[in-house]
């Protein structure tokens, strides 16, 4: 079944409010944080996808663990350099738990 495109004027009618109160209800609650596209990262956003604070991955990157690259004057971290650092942080900890037991 196709589906009819409703215009956000009848929809905001319909639910009580202004087209531009609803405009405004859906650029709120819009998620433009994450982007799965971007090859580079920006440190907060490293941090982030890491779970970790600003301070903690500025700590990874100057150690060496997390490899980052310079573009101009910014520092940015290549999206699967994340990916790597989990995987061996994860190979880690299971060869640490195999000399355990």
């Amino acid at each position: 079944m196709p589906e009819t495109p409703i215009s956000a004027a009848l929809l905001a009618d319909a639910l009580g409010m202004t087209e531009q109160q609803l405009l405004d209800l859906v650029q709120a609650n819009t998620n433009t944080a994450y982007d799965p596209t971007l090859v580079a990262l920006t440190v907060e956003e490293a941090a982030r996808r890491l779970g970790v604070g600003r301070t903690t991955m500025y700590a990874l990157l100057a150690s060496g663990e997390i490899p980052s690259v310079t573009i101009g004057r910014l520092r940015r971290i290549p999206a699967e350099a994340l990916s790597d650092y989990v995987a061996a942080r994860t190979q880690i900890a299971q060869s640490t738990v195999a000399l355990v037991a």
